[in-house]
């Protein structure tokens, strides 16, 4: 029985959780992307998930575009709760606003929950605050020991090739530019808006930066017919020699408490946090350029928090850890897992019914299904071998799984053959992302209670791993959570 402990069953022994699976109900506040008053904002961070320095003259790294739609009279009209000034706002405006931080991480931190503030919407059973898009430089100073290791103080070492840097400052955050949502089309019927920028501080004029090879980019545009349909999200983004690790991510992360990868507050539109098993991921994708080869493009990422003795993330970034699983739909992604590398594969893969599988069973063990698992790296008692996961790119350690399409992965709706859901292969998304995230493998210490799964963020998108002038681009549509309508009453 002690080996099952942290397989835990992927489906409920409980009879009122099938019971509730027939009838579900939204997570988020903007079900379906379908509310033309919209809710947005987009953060930047470094390789440890902070901020280290503003950019002189844009503030701290959080802008918002919120707005409602008054539509009472013949003229529409778009009411913004968050103006240039909110935006711009950074360490050097004091205690503006009633933020109260001269270290910048902090800053950020602060200032995401003041824009949550400007941009809340009252809701039951909570109120929630914006979509979040993401973005993020891998690039990292190893000899400024700026990123803690595995949540304690680093020491500096020599530059490796798994960590780029061109020098002192490679660790900037981005110039972020704003169309704020405006009125376009014939009578006004279409609203449009983005975010913009790049990495590359030096760039003449942004909008050569879009097109020249050896500049950083990216933009988020939304658009969307007032009464009709919903959000369309265009994402597209680019590396350069000097910023050749970028990610680009839209996410759904909680309305209070801590998301995955953080260990501060943060503000999202998850008002219900999914918990396992039971929670589907439904969204339409269109991808159209994949970013090549070292493209980790994401049909699902999902982030938590637990510590390794199964108790709940406090923000002790010591001994919280960060737990990922990713499905990788790049079909050029191979699978690292493999019976001469089982440091990569998790200890277990683990059937619907609760059978588990061992790693050294070649016969029956879906290696192709996983492209690596590693361990947290503040873990105690991993079975060997085991690789830990990378100990500097979020402030506590991390477990990442990334699994591969994979005919063992069918059942819960995603793709089970590699190309699907690819370039020229659009499709509308529904994922059991609630049973798959209890059945997959993530590690605990021997003889602590399984801990409960619960996933404050909620993405899609890539990021592109150390390769210049590369694009991704793809498009996101129709975004909804859903859980059982009993299990939240119950709760």
């Amino acid at each position: 029985m002690e080996k099952l402990r942290f397989c835990v069953l992927a489906f409920s022994l409980l009879e009122f959780y099938v019971t509730a699976r027939e009838e579900y109900m939204s997570a988020i506040g903007d079900p379906g992307m379908r509310r033309d008053s919209l809710r947005v904002a987009i953060e930047a961070w470094n390789q440890c998930n902070e901020v280290g320095e503003e950019v002189a003259g844009f503030g701290s790294p959080r802008m918002a575009d919120c707005f409602d739609v008054h539509n009472s009279t013949s003229q529409v009209k778009l009411l913004h709760m968050v103006d240039e000034r909110d935006n711009k706002l950074g360490v050097s405006n004091g205690s503006f606003g009633g933020i109260n931080a001269s270290n910048a991480d902090v800053y950020a931190a602060k200032k995401e929950i003041y824009l949550g503030d400007k941009c809340h919407v009252q809701d039951n059973p909570r109120p929630w605050q914006f979509w979040m898009i993401m973005v993020k430089s891998g690039n990292m100073d190893t000899l400024a020991a700026t990123c803690p290791e595995n949540g304690k103080k680093s020491m500096p070492f020599p530059p490796e090739s798994g960590f780029p840097c061109f020098g002192h400052g490679c660790m900037n955050m981005p110039l972020i530019y704003h169309n704020y949502t405006d009125l376009r089309g014939d009578n006004d019927s279409r609203l449009k808006g983005s975010f913009y920028g790049t990495w590359d501080l030096d760039a003449n004029q942004i909008s050569k930066a879009a097109m020249s090879n050896s500049t950083s980019y990216f933009n988020i545009t939304w658009e969307k017919e007032i009464g009709k349909g919903g959000w369309v999200f265009h994402h597209f983004f680019k590396t350069s020699s000097n910023y050749p690790w970028l990610m680009l991510y839209l996410r759904s992360d909680a309305t209070e408490g801590y998301s995955g990868g953080y260990h501060y507050e943060t503000r999202g539109m998850s008002k219900i946090v999914p918990k396992s098993p039971d929670f589907k991921v439904k969204f339409r994708l269109e991808v159209k350029q994949g970013g090549g080869p070292n493209s980790q493009f994401y049909l699902m990422d999902i982030g938590g928090c637990w510590k390794n003795n199964g108790k709940p993330c406090d923000g002790n970034a010591i001994t919280d850890v960060t737990r990922y699983s990713e499905m990788i739909i790049n079909p050029e992604t191979k699978s690292w897992c493999t019976p001469e590398s089982l440091k990569l594969c998790p200890p277990y893969h683990c059937i619907s019914n609760g059978t588990k599988i061992h790693r050294t069973d070649k016969e029956n063990y879906p290696y192709g299904a996983y492209h690596l698992w590693c361990a947290p790296g503040n873990a105690e008692h991993v079975e060997e071998p085991y690789t830990p996961c990378d100990p500097y790119s979020n402030p506590q350690a991390q477990e990442i799984l990334q699994i591969l399409p994979h005919p063992v992965w069918g059942e819960y709706g995603y793709p089970t053959k590699k190309g699907g859901g690819w370039i020229g292969d659009p499709r509308t998304w529904e994922l059991d992302v609630g049973r798959l995230s209890q059945a997959l493998y993530f590690y605990q210490d021997p003889g602590t209670k399984p801990a409960e799964r619960h996933w404050p963020s909620i993405d899609l998108g890539t990021g592109i791993y150390i390769s210049s002038d590369q694009v991704a681009e793809w498009i996101v549509s129709d975004f909804d959570i859903v859980v059982p309508k009993l299990r939240t009453i119950l709760e």
